[in-house]
């Protein structure tokens, strides 16, 4: 196996930052540049010298052609959306990642609630509405309040778990008329409320197999109870107790071997991180409440934590449609990220705030800050983005990975900071 890869990573956040120390400490891999990166991305730790980390701002492609890189990993959903996919595999380079048709999966949900339908794979029951006029007609047909979800992107902000037909009705408006989302939300799906305990399953594709990873699960709400509006996500673990091997095979065939044979079927081979957000009911049954096709944010951070074997590699072998079964297995360790986010996010994020106590929360045993809304300013290390930093920590418990991951947060201080308490709660009584 080669032992001297350079892959590029595409993106700036949390996510990113944790692939790429993931992908350093690979046999396989040499060097990880991060386009554009954020501050945390601007040199390898100490533990993983002379292996070079280093973020390049410029055009993704550009940078991978002068920089010679072996493989491409996307991070975000946009520009996957958007199709550097296409662009990069078109430059002879590989690339994990899907296509801009086959991230159309997460692109719109309208396309993946008709691909759910086509492929027999589980899902809420919905509506989908495209012009006011078709609302009320539409809210008939739930007997108590749906959940409203713009069909474009939206930063993972584009759904509102409305508590009454009111309030459904009034954020279906403001989707259709382009005030919420602009474009993104002129066309939504009204979807059936489902209760019980969420779930995040990843898995790595290659168009023909899926490789799934543990489960997570993340916590979307900016207060603590999974109170107030939701967010990119406030913390997240894995795996996660409710999720157990008989249901994750289980998943494995129902769910994402269906989406990958669908998706072949279909003419639109996917290859990337098939991410699956499930709702485990009270029957102790997985349903899709939506798929993503990138790695979470911030699931990521909890997952390069407890999975073993050389990620290069399987990123590698996937990109080139030859993933192998056992490229990756799982610990048994687990992991916890708590996000510390901006004063005033998700709103309106204030940035500039100088931040403290990073190295001294990275010294805490078995913890690992990944940054991602921060940047240098005149030496210091400042706020630039809603979500700020991943304090994310193993263990081998989920109290352990608890108990270091608030110990290291508490070390950090910046003005405004934002910080949930209850991070697993609904596996940590």
């Amino acid at each position: 196996m080669s032992t001297a890869r350079k892959i590029l990573v595409v993106g700036t956040g949390g996510r990113e930052h944790a692939l790429a120390l993931r992908l350093l400490a690979s046999d396989s891999v040499s060097e990880v540049i991060v386009c554009p990166g954020n501050a945390g991305m601007r040199s390898a730790p100490a533990s993983l010298a002379p292996k070079i980390l280093r973020s390049e701002p410029g055009e993704p492609l550009a940078v991978a052609l002068a920089e010679k890189v072996d493989l491409v990993v996307i991070g975000p959903e946009v520009p996957l959306c958007e199709g550097l996919a296409d662009a990069i595999v078109q430059a002879g380079i590989p690339c994990f990642g899907p296509s801009k048709k086959a991230a159309e999966m997460e692109g719109s949900k309208a396309y993946m609630k008709d691909f759910c339908r086509r492929h027999n794979i589980r899902s809420a029951a919905d509506v989908i509405v495209k012009k006011p006029e078709e609302l009320e007609a539409a809210l008939a047909q739930f007997t108590s309040p749906p959940v409203v979800k713009a069909d474009g992107l939206c930063a993972g902000k584009g759904v509102v778990v409305a508590e009454s037909m009111g309030e459904a009705r009034e954020a279906a408006l403001a989707m259709l008329t382009g005030k919420s989302f602009g474009e993104a939300g002129t066309t939504l799906v009204l979807e059936e409320r489902l209760l019980g305990e969420e779930a995040s399953i990843h898995a790595i594709c290659d168009g023909e197999r899926a490789l799934v990873l543990p489960s997570a699960q993340d916590h979307k709400r900016i207060f603590e109870g999974d109170k107030g509006p939701n967010t990119g996500g406030m913390g997240t673990y894995a795996p996660s107790p409710r999720v157990n091997e008989q249901m994750l095979s289980g998943i494995k065939q129902d769910v994402m071997d269906a989406v990958v044979r669908g998706m072949k079927e279909d003419g639109v081979p996917f290859i990337g991180t098939l991410f699956a957000g499930l709702m485990i009911n009270d029957k102790n049954e997985p349903v899709v409440l939506e798929f993503n096709v990138r790695f979470g944010d911030p699931e990521t951070q909890v997952l390069m934590q407890i999975i073993e074997g050389d990620l290069g590699e399987a990123l590698l072998q996937a990109a080139q449609g030859r993933l192998q079964a056992d490229v990756l297995t799982s610990s048994k360790k687990h992991a916890m990220c708590v996000v510390l986010a901006a004063a005033g996010y998700p709103a309106s994020p204030k940035k500039g705030d100088v931040i403290t106590g990073v190295e001294a929360a990275n010294a805490v045993p078995g913890v690992q800050v990944y940054q991602a809304g921060t940047q240098w300013v005149q030496g210091q290390l400042v706020t630039s983005g809603g979500r700020v930093l991943g304090v994310t920590a193993q263990g081998k418990t989920l109290q352990e990975a608890q108990e270091r991951a608030y110990e290291a947060a508490d070390l950090i201080e910046f003005e405004g900071k934002q910080m949930r308490r209850d991070i697993g709660y609904r596996a940590l009584p």
